[in-house]
């Protein structure tokens, strides 16, 4: 369904472009070799050349280049045999050289594609205009001092892959959805761990509106640094009606860059937006053009994990998944490893049933993830074989799973110490048959007369008998016998 907002004019849409500043996952920083490890003490992992200090020069680290172009091939995007650093030239406090080495007119990854899987079982592909390297700034700290801003340079020179989408996304929920699928190809690449709380993931906002059936693209604004998926969704909506409302009573956007407060529920200016030649672009005179041969990126793409996109795709058509369970399974890929693990030899459909039902209940209510599991991915995959097997019921199941929750133990220890196994023994489940029905006259003359429901009454008075031991195959065929003939 569109996502429109209405207006006293009419209808109105909103065009979305978003730029995620993902931190590459290396133990150095782009151009020295100073420890990227978060949480240090400020101003403890600065080597001289991130601190600017004269005569310093930025020596390239192979390991930033090798996880821009894992994460270009990850984006289904073309990998560009040259790219060229050039210097963006602004001032600002926590910049120390006065400029930052970025990626301009040649970046290291072109054009690319991710697949939305949206609510509604629909997908829409989104394209990615291009993915450049570049140095982060450091941060300023304006809550250590009364009458003084403090600098921490930690950050300052970690590599940074800027992902740029084209402007094709049309509503905060495709904009979550996006943010969401390339924080998880990140994740199984490895290239990102995508903590947007520690802020190795951040995304810039590009909003602008235009009224619905419009052609082109009026104003955009840009809603800078903002750490959570919520507050991205939060900020287009919020951004999107007051652009409507400026435009509405005859006034005119105008581009510039915005902070979202989430306290607030706002955006506020906060500078009147850039153009490139603001930033005077020219090639870093101190860094050669990067040329990448075939065998490089061969080597890469040939080291590549199975992906989200190409797992769901073989859960469904190889395992009988639907295509909704094998979605919520590949998003995260703890969570795809540890259902393989389960599912290994299993039913599938009863391993994901579980995983998606019942272990992601107990997990949400213990506020931990699947890393965390009492329930190791083997032990869920044992639970699964003793139902298949007949060894306990689905109903006993719920009971030993409750346990597996509370101790950790294999489910077949936990039967064993609790004499939970299956009575399948018909002569001893006959005994109790023949037992309910004696005692329930009245309740057997209702399904002889053609109630044929209420044999489900008797199913369960028969489970209660056996305290849920009897499999319940066994009891349907044999009270359908004794009491229909």
């Amino acid at each position: 369904m569109a996502y429109l907002i209405q207006g006293e004019t009419g209808d109105w849409e909103v065009v979305i472009g978003l730029e995620v500043h993902a931190q590459a996952v290396t133990n150095a920083k782009l151009f020295s070799g100073a420890s990227t490890s978060f949480g240090g003490e400020p101003n403890s992992q600065v080597s001289l050349v991130d601190a600017a200090m004269p005569g310093m020069l930025p020596v390239l680290n192979r390991k930033c280049i090798e996880q821009a172009v894992r994460t270009g091939l990850g984006l289904r995007a073309k990998i560009n045999r040259r790219s060229i650093f050039e210097r963006k030239n602004y001032f600002y406090a926590d910049l120390p050289q006065g400029y930052q080495i970025s990626q301009y007119l040649h970046p290291i990854v072109g054009e690319g594609t991710v697949t939305l899987d949206m609510d509604d079982g629909s997908t829409r592909d989104v394209g990615i205009e291009r993915l450049h390297l570049e140095q982060d700034a450091g941060k300023s700290m304006h809550d250590q001092d009364p009458t003084r801003s403090m600098i921490d340079l930690n950050r300052a020179g970690v590599a940074l892959m800027e992902i740029v989408s084209k402007p094709d996304l049309r509503s905060p929920d495709e904009a979550g959805a996006y943010l969401r699928k390339v924080r998880s190809i990140l994740r199984y690449l490895g290239t990102c761990d995508g903590n947007m709380e520690q802020g190795s993931m951040r995304a810039d906002v590009n909003v602008s509106v235009r009224k619905k059936g419009e052609s082109g693209l009026r104003t955009r604004v840009e809603v800078k640094n903002v750490n959570s998926v919520r507050f991205v969704m939060q900020a287009i909506e919020i951004e999107a009606e007051r652009q409507v409302e400026v435009w509405e009573q005859g006034g005119e956007v105008r581009q510039e860059t915005r902070l979202y407060d989430p306290n607030l529920g706002e955006t506020r200016p906060m500078r009147s937006k850039e153009f490139a030649h603001d930033y005077r672009y020219f090639p870093d005179p101190d860094l050669l053009p990067l040329d990448l041969d075939e065998d490089f990126i061969a080597g890469i793409e040939a080291s590549l994990p199975e992906l989200p996109d190409t797992k769901k795709k073989r859960l469904i058509e190889d395992l009988g998944l639907s295509a909704y369970d094998a979605g919520v399974i590949v998003a995260d890929r703890e969570t795809a490893d540890y259902f393989e693990t389960a599912a290994a030899g299993r039913d599938a459909k009863q391993v994901a049933n579980w995983l998606t039902s019942n272990l992601f209940g107990a997990l949400n209510k213990r506020a931990v993830g699947i890393p965390e599991s009492p329930v190791t991915a083997e032990n869920l995959g044992a639970l699964v074989g003793l139902i298949e097997d007949g060894t306990i019921s689905g109903k006993l199941a719920k009971d030993v799973f409750e346990v597996m929750l509370e101790t950790g133990k294999a489910p077949a220890v936990i039967v064993d110490e609790k004499g939970l196994q299956q009575i399948t023994d018909t002569g001893a489940i006959e005994a109790i048959v023949d037992k309910v029905i004696a005692d329930n006259p009245g309740q057997a003359d209702d399904v002889r007369g053609g109630n044929e429901k209420a044999i489900g009454w008797f199913v369960g008075q028969v489970m209660k008998a056996s305290q849920g031991k009897a499999n319940p195959g066994q009891v349907n065929a044999l009270l359908k016998q004794k009491l229909l003939g």
